[in-house]
């Protein structure tokens, strides 16, 4: 459903999967991606930046939503316990 169907998608999800220290959050909460080091990596790899410009945000808004979604799952979890 939701899996990437070119090339450039494939390396988009796989430079997404790189950036898991790149992540801009506050104590309980996930913000975002930093998109200054993303884009960086991107041209590191030698990932068409033009694309990860236009594809990781889509990648983003997922990313954040999942794991603060986790998060308050986790926090809900430790009050309950």
């Amino acid at each position: 459903m939701n899996r990437p169907q070119t090339i450039e998608g494939w390396q988009v999800w796989d430079l997404a999967k790189k950036l898991t220290g790149q992540l801009r959050a506050v104590p309980g909460a996930v913000l975002g991606l930093d998109m200054t080091a993303a884009l960086a990596c991107a041209h590191a790899l030698g990932v068409d930046t033009l694309v990860c410009a236009e594809l990781l945000p889509e990648v983003e808004g997922m990313l954040v939503r999942g794991l603060n979604a986790q998060i308050r799952t986790d926090q809900q979890e430790a009050g309950s316990a």
